[in-house]
């Protein structure tokens, strides 16, 4: 539904968001949907968060919060780790402030 550009078009990811997910959150043109076992699938714009892929190791299991941005998203997992991912101008890119 919706213009693919502004995270309308999820058929990508689809199968991952069938059943199980407990919550949504967006930016301006993308969305991150956290499914019951804490992975985190996302979809739209991959410039402003719809891309996770350098991240999806980290996001495969145990996220318990989601905070977002204009243009990015934050998750927080069950050992209390941030990860940051979408535009690296706007909150994206956080591994300068990292261990």
């Amino acid at each position: 539904w919706g213009d693919p550009h502004y995270g309308g078009d999820c058929s990508g990811v689809a199968d991952r968001l069938a059943a199980g997910v407990t919550a949504i959150y967006s930016t301006e043109r993308a969305f991150a949907a956290v499914t019951e076992g804490g992975e985190v699938v996302t979809w739209g714009d991959g410039h402003l968060g719809g891309a996770s892929s350098a991240v999806a190791d980290r996001l495969a299991a145990g996220v318990t919060a989601i905070y977002s941005s204009d243009h990015a998203f934050a998750a927080v997992t069950e050992g209390g780790e941030v990860v940051t991912w979408g535009h690296v101008s706007h909150g994206g890119a956080s591994s300068a402030v990292s261990d």
